[in-house]
């Protein structure tokens, strides 16, 4: 996204194009600034992929229906017959910043501007309607709120396309990172009892290492999920009581780093629990 030619006004087909030509995944917006809703054969997620539109999946679906993940760079893609229709429905264009390489801080409006203004270092920034997007070289995950007025566009997102912008794009700023950083609400330890090994046997951890290396996997684990976060925090309590739970080893200061890393992922106190009752049934302990 280092070109400077501007291309507004123009039919969002030759946008696409040429946005493609620099490495730019775009996708058509139905009025609304909406992408184009799911077809026949993917809807309610039949085609098995990208359920929500967010998560990429085995789908081969031709057609543009499935929100960022169908922004393309091919112009075979782009000019093909599937896509046709939609074009000629087009009100704007996307694009998938993540996938560009890039961060938009979307500000929505004047005193959002005004904070960037203060907070962030200067970048390439892009008026919209009723605020100001400003790029960054780099990707990052995305969410919206992060602030009042404030969202971050990039990876399983995408931005409208409202031109080049203007100045130079900065390296995407730690500031700007630490926005999307859940802080762990606070954690009340829950005291687990597992019995020890039958006939009294001994701990079969080796090093207190083995433990403290376990209990930071599955931190990194639970930390690193980025879909099903249910399913894996129920796994990973699982594997974890797997292998050290029978021996006596876990403490409430464990429970409550891997309870911490769960609701960092907006796990409630009351799914940590109960994933760990769970976990403990299963296990029979």
């Amino acid at each position: 996204m280092t070109h400077s030619t501007t291309v507004r006004g123009e039919h969002p087909l030759s946008i696409a194009l040429f946005l493609a030509t620099f490495g730019v995944p775009v996708l058509p917006l139905r009025a609304g600034k909406v992408p184009f809703g799911n077809c026949r054969a993917c809807a309610s997620n039949a085609c098995g992929g990208r359920p929500n539109m967010k998560t990429p999946g085995p789908c081969t679906c031709p057609l543009p229906c499935h929100g960022w993940a169908a922004a393309t760079t091919n112009p075979d893609v782009i000019n093909s017959p599937e896509w046709a229709r939609a074009w000629r429905e087009a009100a704007a264009v996307a694009y998938h910043p993540g996938g560009a390489g890039v961060t938009v801080v979307d500000l929505d409006n004047e005193a959002a501007v005004a904070w960037a203004c203060e907070t962030l270092p200067a970048t390439r920034t892009v008026r919209t309607t009723r605020g100001e997007h400003w790029l960054y070289r780099g990707a990052m995950t995305s969410a919206n709120n992060v602030r009042p007025g404030v969202d971050i566009k990039s990876t399983m997102s995408y931005a409208r396309w409202l031109g080049p912008g203007t100045g130079d794009m900065t390296a995407l700023p730690d500031t700007v990172r630490a926005l999307v950083v859940k802080q762990p609400a606070a954690v009340r330890p829950v005291a687990v009892t597992v019995p020890a090994p039958a006939g009294g046997g001994t701990c079969p951890h080796r090093t207190p290492t083995f433990l403290a290396r376990g209990i930071a996997m599955a931190e990194q684990r639970i930390a690193e999920a980025a879909a099903a976060v249910h399913a894996t925090v129920f796994a990973t309590f699982l594997a974890v009581l797997a292998t050290h739970g029978r021996c006596g080893c876990l403490t409430e200061e464990h429970t409550a780093r891997l309870f911490a890393a769960a609701q960092a992922k907006g796990e409630s106190a009351r799914h940590c629990a109960d994933a760990w009752a769970n976990a403990l049934h299963q296990l029979g302990l």
